[in-house]
């Protein structure tokens, strides 16, 4: 008996893909213009990978261009790590405020692309765009490439194990970790998304690239997020 393939649909989501301020926002935000480019504001090229995965996987892809320092869409609603030191100062009306016109539009467009992505019963792997500062409280990061998932639901793990394997073969120079550098069931949106899903039908992965990459010469990072699509679509092939 021929063993049916494993053909999973993909979303794509990039939560942290820009660092603009709204101009209601401005004045607020105007004293914090380091920060703002530094990676508390954002990830610098997780928009890159975003739109290369979206391409490539023939995904759609969800993205926002506001900084995270205004309120970060990759914490759950019950998170105080939503709104930042900035934004904390707020009233609670002005957060509320902030809360409908750019958290809620976040999350509730991504619920609504998880039944339209996962048609014909095929599981969806939501592929979350990361990437994180290689200096962290003065520790130099030694991670590459993580991926992050919940080591706990299997199909999750057997995937990251695929996709890890196949870029490790592409790129052996590459230092490539599991859950590292976070934790894949931290609070976020994938985490709070695997509360709602059944583990065969729903896989949430983060991507996490070091951004050291995204610095360095343009050819060779486009070059590096060619090797990570190819990698995990070879890995979905094969699963």
């Amino acid at each position: 008996m021929t063993r049916r393939k494993w053909q999973p649909a993909f979303l794509i989501t990039c939560e942290h893909g820009g660092n603009r301020v709204p101009h209601k926002y401005a004045a607020l935000f105007a004293p914090h213009r380091d920060l703002l480019e530094s990676h508390r504001g954002w990830d610098p090229g997780s928009r890159d990978m975003g739109a290369a995965f979206a391409r490539a996987l023939r995904a759609p892809l969800i993205a926002s261009d506001v900084t995270r320092l205004l309120i970060d869409l990759n914490r759950s609603m019950r998170s105080r790590a939503r709104f930042s030191f900035i934004t904390r100062a707020l009233s609670k009306e002005a957060q509320l405020e902030i809360f409908l016109d750019y958290y809620e539009p976040h999350w509730f467009e991504v619920m609504l692309a998880i039944p339209e992505s996962r048609r014909r019963g095929r599981p969806l792997i939501h592929l979350g765009m990361h990437t994180f500062t290689p200096v962290f409280n003065g520790r130099v990061r030694r991670t590459d490439i993580g991926l992050l998932y919940d080591p706990t639901r299997r199909l999750e793990r057997r995937f990251c194990d695929l996709w890890r394997s196949e870029l490790r073969e592409a790129r052996p120079d590459l230092t490539i970790h599991s859950n590292q550098p976070y934790k894949g069931v931290s609070d976020g949106l994938p985490t709070m998304l695997r509360r709602l899903q059944a583990p065969t039908k729903y896989l949430g992965i983060e991507l996490e690239v070091n951004q050291r990459f995204v610095g360095g010469p343009r050819f060779e990072w486009m070059k590096l997020i060619d090797t990570l699509t190819d990698a995990c679509r070879r890995a979905a092939a094969s699963y």
